[in-house]
């Protein structure tokens, strides 16, 4: 699954004429593309989807929906490793899915 998760801004710098910003996600971080919010700053929030930071959120808004993603499971789906999820299909097997029940999740 992808989702658009929003992720809190550590820093900027300009990389190869691409201005980009390290953000944290929940506690994992990555590198994002700023491109379409070339004004973004250290320490706002953005919705990011594949690498790049599409919206401007504030606080309150991107916690809520961190702590929904997290309590999910979504945040380890969409930011885990995928290697090690490979290792343990069993817990796989456990989350439940969009009727509730647990099983195969459905993507």
């Amino acid at each position: 699954m992808c989702l658009a998760v929003p992720g809190r801004v550590l820093g900027v710098e300009d990389r190869d004429g691409t201005r980009m910003a390290t953000v944290d996600f929940g506690g994992v971080v990555k590198e994002v593309c700023l491109e379409y919010l070339p004004d973004l700053r250290v320490g706002e929030y953005a919705i990011v989807h594949v690498g790049f930071a599409l919206q401007r959120l504030d606080e309150e808004s991107a916690r809520r929906t961190l702590e929904l993603f997290e309590n999910l499971g979504m945040l380890q789906e969409e930011f885990g490793d995928p290697w090690e999820a490979a290792a343990h299909p069993e817990e796989e097997a456990e989350r439940p899915t969009q009727d509730g029940v647990a099983g195969e999740v459905q993507r």
